[in-house]
């Protein structure tokens, strides 16, 4: 009987230590660090003279651009980021990849995304988008 107490013991402490889902993308984690857009869906991106890229400052400054600037303060709850009050350029650029870009990220942003970093890898995910970035600092 003992050996049962203490073996169900260590199995609760040892199950207390793991986290059976994902864990969840910190602020700490993105703050100071810039990522260029590599693939959207898997396809990837073309190269451009600027590329497409996001940043995050202090207290989650979320920026970046695609063909036009973008900035707003972020905020992270349980592996989403959201982006309410986002300011945008409006111009309109020749290369319809980027205009797309433009949609795309500020739709995520405003409604959220789902949040991943594995190593240097950035994924932003909803249902029907998933972008992927590389740190690039």
């Amino acid at each position: 009987m003992k050996k049962l107490v203490a073996l169900s013991l260590v199995t609760l402490a040892l199950a207390g230590c793991v986290n059976p889902g994902k864990a969840s993308v910190q602020s700490g984690q993105l703050e100071g660090h810039r990522f260029v857009l590599e693939s959207v869906n898997g396809a990837a991106v073309k190269p451009t003279a600027v590329p497409p890229e996001l940043r995050f400052g202090e207290k989650m400054a979320v920026s970046g651009v695609m063909c036009n600037r973008f900035s707003g303060e972020g905020k992270l709850s349980e592996g989403e980021l959201k982006v309410k009050a986002m300011a945008m350029t409006r111009k309109l650029c020749t290369d319809q990849q980027l205009n797309e870009l433009d949609a795309t990220i500020g739709n995520m942003l405003r409604k959220g995304a789902q949040v991943d970093l594995t190593e240097n890898q950035l994924t932003l995910a909803t249902a029907d988008k998933t972008l992927m970035f590389k740190r690039a600092d």
